[in-house]
Parts: C-alpha cells; sequence; structure tokens
C-alpha cells in the first residue's frame, strides 16, 4: 500500500511507527513493512495487562463507563415496558377486556402491538441514525435520541388510553434504537484495546441494572400501593437527566474525526481523552488511527466497495452475519418469554409473586454480568458467548420437561432454578453480544453495521413479541411451560452456529481484526492466529534483549 509507505517513511521521528528505518526503505519480509501494509503499527501499549491500562487511560476509561450508563435508561424502558402490564393500576387504566376471573384484563392484541411497536421503533433508529451518526458525529447522535427519549418518556407520563401508551413505546423504541446502535460503536472506538472487551460489555451491565431497578419499583409498588404505575415512570427523568450531563461532556470519537478528514479535531480530542497518560505520543497514537483507516479505503476502492451497503458484500458481509448473529441468537433461545414478558409468563405459569422471581432472576443477571466483566479480557469473549448461550437453550429444554410432566410440589423449584439458569446464560450471551456489535466490524462502516446487526434482532423481536402473549396467555394458547420446546426447536440451529461462527476478539486491534478477516481465518482460529502487529511486538522485544 502507497500509502503505508509514505506513513512508514515520513521524516518526522515523532511520525515513525518503527524505528531503525533504512534509508532505501524496507524490504518485503521485513516485519514493519508487512504491518504497514495492513494498516498496523505498535502504539507502545501492546504489553499493558487488563489493571495496568486502566490505571495508564484512567480518564478514557472513566468516559466510556460513563458511556455505558446511557443503557441503565435503555434497560429500564424495557424492564417497564415487560413488568408494568402486570401492574394492577396500570391493568385497570388501560384494559379493554375481561378475563375468565372477571377482573379487567389487557387483550392479548394490544399487548402484542406495544410491545411489537416498541420493536418497530428500535429498528427504524437503528437503521437511520447512523447516517446521521457518520456524517455529523457521535455526539450530535446522541443529542438527537435524547431528545427522542425526553419525548417518549413524557408522553408515557400523559398517556391515559391504550392507543397513548402505544405512541409512548413507539417513542421508546425509536430513541432506545439509536441509543444500541451509537453507544457500543462510540465505545469501540474510544477504549483502550486491551480493556475494550470489559467496557463494552459495562453496557450490558448497566442495561441489566436499569432493567432490575424496574423490577425493583415494580415489586415495591405492588405491595405497598399496588394501583400506582406513574411513579416509576416520573423516575425516569432523573436518568434522562444524568444522560445529558454525561454526553455534554464527552469528547467526540478520533476515530470518527480520522474517517471524516478533520484530522485537526482527531488529535484535539486524542489529548482531551488522554489526558494525563505519562510519555503520551499524540503524533503515534494519531498515526496509527489514520493508518488503519487508509488501509480499510484502499481495500474498498480496490473492491468497489466503497458504500454503505458494503455491509452486505464479501469479508464485510461475513462480519455483519458475525455481528448480528450473538444478539439475533437471544431472540429464538426465549428472551421475549424471560425479559420482555417475563413478569407476565412467571404470573400466567401460576407463580404466586411473579415481581419476586423477576428481581431474583435479574439479580443474578448483575451478579453474572459482573463477574464476565471481570474475567472478559483474560478468558476471551468467544468461550463466554458460546457457552452462555448453550446454557440458555438447555434451559428452555429442561423447562419444557418440566411442562409435559406431572405437576408435583417440587416442580415449581425446578422450574425457578432452571429460570434462573436461563438468566445467567443470557447475561453472558448478552454481554458479549453487545461487544461483538461494537467490535467485529471494519472502523470504516461500523456505525452502519452496528446499526443494522441490532435491528436484526429487533426484526426477531417483532414476531417474537406477537407470538408470546399468545404462546402465554392462559385465555389463548396457554402453553405455559411446554413454550420451552418452541425455544429449545427454532434456537437449536443458532445455538450451533454460535460455535461456528463467533471468533474470539479479545486483544485485537481493529487493524489486527481487519487483517484476521481478510486472511479468512477460522473464527474458532483467531485466538491461535498471529498478527503482523504481533510480529513486530515480538521483534522489537528480540532487539531490546
Amino acid at each position: 500500500m502507497e500509502s503505508a509507505k509514505k506513513s512508514l517513511n515520513d521524516p518526522n521521528p515523532s511520525a515513525n511507527q518503527v524505528e531503525n528505518i533504512a534509508e532505501d526503505g524496507f524490504e518485503k519480509s521485513d516485519p514493519a513493512f508487512e504491518a504497514a501494509t495492513k494498516g498496523q503499527v505498535t502504539t507502545g501499549y501492546e504489553e499493558l495487562g487488563a489493571f495496568e491500562t486502566i490505571k495508564t487511560f484512567k480518564l478514557c476509561t472513566l468516559v466510556c463507563f460513563a458511556m455505558a450508563f446511557s443503557a441503565a435508561t435503555d434497560g429500564y424502558q424495557i424492564g417497564i415496558n415487560a413488568s408494568v402490564i402486570a401492574n394492577t393500576g396500570f391493568v385497570s387504566r388501560f384494559a379493554t377486556t375481561v378475563g375468565k376471573n372477571g377482573k379487567p384484563a389487557l387483550a392479548s392484541p394490544i399487548l402484542s402491538g406495544w410491545s411489537s411497536i416498541m420493536s418497530c421503533g428500535q429498528i427504524v433508529g437503528m437503521t437511520t441514525l447512523p447516517f446521521l451518526s457518520s456524517r455529523y458525529g457521535r455526539k450530535v447522535a446522541m443529542f438527537t435520541y435524547w431528545v427522542i427519549l425526553v419525548g417518549s418518556v413524557l408522553t408515557e407520563c400523559l398517556a391515559r388510553s391504550w392507543q397513548g401508551w402505544l405512541v409512548a413505546k413507539l417513542l421508546a423504541g425509536i430513541g432506545v434504537g439509536c441509543l444500541q446502535s451509537t453507544v457500543p460503536t462510540y465505545i469501540s472506538e474510544v477504549a483502550p484495546t486491551r480493556i475494550r472487551g470489559g467496557l463494552l460489555m459495562c453496557y450490558s451491565f448497566w442495561w441489566t441494572l436499569g432493567s432490575f431497578f424496574a423490577q425493583v419499583a415494580l415489586q415495591h409498588l405492588s405491595k405497598d400501593n399496588p394501583t400506582n404505575y406513574l411513579t416509576p415512570i416520573y423516575t425516569q427523568w432523573a436518568q434522562i437527566g444524568i444522560m445529558l450531563l454525561i454526553y455534554i461532556f464527552v469528547p467526540e470519537s478520533p476515530a470518527w474525526c480520522v474517517n471524516a478528514g478533520k484530522h485537526d479535531r482527531a488529535k484535539k480530542q486524542l489529548l482531551a481523552l488522554n489526558r494525563g497518560v505519562p510519555n503520551y505520543d499524540l503524533d503515534r497514537q494519531f498515526q496509527a488511527l489514520v493508518m488503519a483507516v487508509e488501509h480499510e479505503r484502499e481495500v474498498a476502492a480496490e473492491q468497489r466497495r466503497e458504500k454503505w451497503y458494503g455491509i452486505f458484500q464479501g469479508t464485510n458481509g461475513l462480519r455483519t452475519v458475525v455481528s448480528c448473529w450473538t444478539n439475533l441468537t437471544q431472540q429464538l433461545i426465549g428472551l421475549s418469554l424471560f425479559g420482555t414478558f417475563g413478569t407476565y409468563f412467571f404470573q400466567q405459569a401460576g407463580l404466586a409473586d411473579p415481581f419476586k422471581i423477576k428481581v431474583i432472576t435479574n439479580s443474578i443477571q448483575i451478579a453474572t454480568v459482573i463477574v464476565i466483566i471481570a474475567v472478559a479480557d483474560r478468558l476471551g469473549r468467544r468461550l463466554l458467548a458460546c457457552s452462555g448461550t448453550t446454557l440458555c437453550w438447555v434451559s428452555c429444554v429442561a423447562i419444557g420437561i418440566i411442562g409435559v410432566c406431572p405437576q408435583v410440589k417440587a416442580s415449581t423449584y425446578i422450574f425457578i432454578f432452571f429460570a434462573c439458569l436461563w438468566n445467567a446464560g443470557l447475561a453472558t450471551n448478552g454481554a458479549t453480544g453487545w461487544g461483538y456489535i461494537g467490535e467485529i466490524s471494519s472502523q470504516r462502516l461500523r456505525p452502519y453495521t452496528a446499526g443494522f446487526a441490532a435491528a436484526v434482532t429487533c426484526v426477531a423481536g417483532v414476531v417474537m413479541n406477537v407470538l408470546v402473549p399468545y404462546m402465554t396467555n392462559s385465555n389463548k394458547w396457554n402453553w405455559s411451560l411446554k413454550t420451552g420446546w418452541f425455544y429449545a426447536g427454532v434456537g437449536l440451529p443458532f445455538v450451533a452456529g454460535m460455535w461456528l461462527l463467533i471468533p474470539e476478539t479479545s486483544g485485537r486491534s481493529a487493524a489486527e481484526l481487519d487483517e484476521l478477516f481478510e486472511r479468512k481465518i477460522k473464527p474458532w482460529r483467531f485466538h491461535k492466529t498471529e498478527t503482523a502487529t504481533q510480529r513486530l511486538v515480538q521483534l522489537k522485544k528480540a532487539e531490546e534483549n
């Protein structure tokens, strides 16, 4: 690549990425030349451990963690939508029919409509905002969906009919969809490579925590004030306020600035994010970004795949499938059943305190995500993602078996046990899934790939959100625990696909992932394959010794 040679032959020592460069250039066998042609250079931080990286990049780590906090609003919105439909006051306000027990009830078509319209809104947000984000920057995207979320919360507070709640859910879906496609992208672009996995998984942590708070609020109200459903809605204003403060102060993504040709701004944002980093070499870090972007552009130009729809073509098409797969599999192993309609499912299954069970399962998810964040960059994402997904599938099979066996006193406890295992598996799948959405794609196409991958999940969610109320509603199909068999059947091919498609990305820079995909390395061999950057690091270590 001609641009790579120019970058490496730059007479400015601070911009040179490799020491001891011969005056007549590089031989093709030189690891530095090889790395440069692949858009890779060493940054000087490749050998840092996870804890050392956090200590070195304190501010950058804090920014990513704060951005992940945005997901608490996402989780709270999803949690409220899932559980408020079992609140006595909410049912009384929005009921349109009478159940078998003679009490007001929510009609299944309306339940499906609320959930489906939110998923449709997510699809709209995920597929439209990337165009705004790519052109005007990540911060403009943040403020855009923040305004939409303000509108959704305001509508929820004022809605007094099922149609009003439908509008609120549409706005919430659009806002959440925009958030889901933007935040993982931003974190992936800003986070230090050595701890990128853990920081991306903080998104899942805050999402789970937000959902947990929704369950706690509704469980508390079901005991003390069962007809009050508005207080949890009002509490969302606090989250909206904190989000605004975060978005005002976080810097723009330097990677986006380079993509947009705003090099001076990119350097300014790099300095802002890395303030206080000892011996920080701005020119070297900036050059690493530039070379990776130039390499991707040159490859795209050679293949005539420069437009946004390159996400469906060639190697980038495969990367899009991989980005989709983990989160899409959630929908086919029971996300709508245990997540979106978890409290309702437990209620229809005959559990005495469905809110309490939901709080317990969410607590398990939180504990699991904390463990996953701690070990993600050490154990790797692939093993965690595949194992967690498989655990969910096994739990669905077990719950299906309970559903067809004679019911005894122990059946309820066994059901709860496997529901807890399912939630532990989902927490693992979800934490890694959002990571893959953020980091698998090329830098050039990241917002489009992330948006599309998240939207595909929501398309499956629309279908499941229509089906689950019918499957679980005692007034309709009344499958109850036998619903587990449905998810065991549709989920099996996707669980198998996890083991065949999902690669290991831990510790790999964006340029290294480009190389591995371009070389068509098998997903299960990613972690065993040496990249040009690794060879260059080994060369430097040998020279130092």
